[in-house]
């Protein structure tokens, strides 16, 4: 009986699904602990507290305008503000499927299996170009 057909999960599912868990953990922690450095004041905010309040009543132009947030990847300039700080473990959380599918390419290569090799690289690259904001969706 064939890996796929035999109920049980192959080492590259497993490999996968371990990568995902503790990525998602960590991202998640990650987010928990930069959230504390932003709401404590440990590490300074670009858009003070006090006057987040105000600014999120207002439309999101205004809010980018008056709060000087830039748009797009623009964040990563402001890494090192508490308020951009826990996107880092948004991002991690994002790019856990690239990251799981990285290892997934040597092993079907392995197993000879370039057909599941081909597909995951192409899942990459999908997900790095969607990512980049290349295609202009508007999402940024």
């Amino acid at each position: 009986m064939s890996e796929m057909h035999n109920g049980k999960a192959s080492p590259e599912q497993i490999k996968y699904a371990n990568m995902l868990f503790y990525g998602c953990w960590g991202g998640l922690a990650l987010m928990a602990v930069t959230y504390l450095l932003y709401v404590t004041g440990i590490v300074t905010p670009h858009v003070p507290l006090e006057k987040v309040p105000l600014l999120w009543s207002e439309p999101v132009g205004t809010y980018l305008e008056l709060g000087q947030v830039p748009v797009g990847w623009g964040w990563t300039v402001l890494i090192g503000k508490g308020d951009f700080l826990n996107f880092l473990g948004i991002v991690l959380l994002a790019g856990m499927t690239i990251v799981c599918y990285i290892p997934l390419i040597p092993a079907f290569l392995k197993r000879k299996e370039t057909v599941f090799a081909a597909l995951a690289l192409a899942e990459i690259i999908v997900l790095l170009v969607a990512a980049s904001g290349i295609v202009g969706g508007g999402a940024h």
